[in-house]
């Protein structure tokens, strides 16, 4: 027996296909829509079920559950909560309610279909179903609630004009300080199934204080570590910037408004004749305008993230060469990821979880 030719919808036959070059997808839902596209095709439940190597039972079965439940019958059919588990008007309530409530784990999005629909899903089945309804697990984005777009715009036209415009004796450098902390950062990662992995602690709270500078053309770093970051270590900051660029009649530095950065010291060395350093300020609550960050977070990833260090000086020796020398030495690996590529960021494209 033949079904109809051509009786899937273009967009029901586009997803059938993209799970069929999916390579992640699982073995026994990409053999389902391959059945189905045959189907599709005009080729019988016998020819299906000899080209997959199945009885043909199986393929009626999976092409009656397509004409029940769709294309989401099809991928949930072997997980908990049955075949056909929620029908496409029980599927659009649930859509409604979770682009609603945002739930934040799939236990409350499993006691909301067991409740309102008596079906009981297992965990793996939550997330299939809600990933093939469109929805992802997301952390949210830190958006500084005082964040203005048209300040952030004048500031990156400002910095674009100025980069296009510098003299071949002329610098841009990017100023911030970091202050990591001697304690293990457990970050994910994939492991075999049933197996669990364990970094272990380090109690110690020491921290480095740094204060540093970061060139993109060249990838030179400057980074201090000082006891304490303020006004003079601003100043001595920018001296060894001016002892480093010390061809160049003009030196940029973009840095944030931390109160040490506008002191009145750091304002009179800056004053001082024959000084070559000149000041650009970031906007406040702007840190995604600053690369600098980007390093630090590249040094996080790098250097602290699932790594122990029994001794605070093994740390420091770690974080400390990897800016010091790693970076400069290797920039072409980072500086893809540490760039001035910037862009505004807007409150109104984010929901505000408050």
């Amino acid at each position: 027996m033949k079904t109809n030719r051509n009786f899937l919808s273009p967009a029901d036959r586009a997803i059938l296909v993209e799970i069929t070059k999916d390579g992640l997808e699982e073995h026994r839902i990409s053999r389902r829509a391959n059945a189905i596209l045959l189907l599709d095709k005009g080729w019988s439940f016998t020819q299906v079920a000899g080209a997959l190597f199945i009885d043909d039972s199986t393929i009626r079965i999976w092409f009656k559950e397509f004409q029940e439940s769709g294309v989401e019958g099809l991928v949930l059919f072997d997980l908990k909560g049955g075949p056909s588990a929620l029908s496409p008007r029980q599927i659009d309530e649930l859509r409604a309610w979770a682009t609603e409530m945002l739930p934040t784990s799939t236990t409350e999005i499993g006691q909301f279909i067991l409740e309102r629909f008596g079906v009981d899903y297992g965990r793996s089945g939550l997330i299939k179903l809600m990933n093939r309804i469109g929805f992802d697990w997301k952390k949210p984005e830190p958006v500084p609630s005082k964040i203005d777009v048209e300040t952030q715009q004048q500031f990156i036209d400002a910095h674009e004009d100025l980069r296009n415009s510098l003299g071949p004796d002329e610098a841009v450098v990017y100023v911030d300080a970091v202050h990591p902390t001697h304690q293990s950062k457990p970050a994910g990662r994939w492991l075999p199934r049933g197996q669990r992995c364990a970094l272990p602690a380090t109690s110690g709270r020491d921290r480095l204080n740094l204060h540093g500078a970061i060139d993109l053309e060249t990838g030179q770093t400057r980074i201090m570590d000082v006891e304490t970051v303020d006004a003079q270590s601003t100043i001595a900051l920018f001296e060894a910037l001016e002892r480093s660029h010390s061809t160049m009649s003009r030196i940029h530095v973009f840095l944030d408004n931390a109160r040490y950065h506008h002191a009145k010291a750091v304002q009179d060395w800056t004053q001082q004749p024959g000084r070559r350093i000149v000041l650009h300020f970031v906007p406040s609550y702007c840190p995604h305008l600053n690369p600098i960050e980007r390093l630090w977070k590249v040094m996080h990833e790098n250097v602290t993230h699932n790594k122990t260090y029994p001794k605070f000086r093994d740390f420091a020796e770690a974080v400390l060469g990897f800016l010091r020398k790693t970076v400069p030495q290797q920039f072409d690996e980072f500086s893809s990821t540490i760039t001035d590529n910037f862009r505004v960021i807007d409150p109104k494209d984010f929901r505000i979880l408050a």
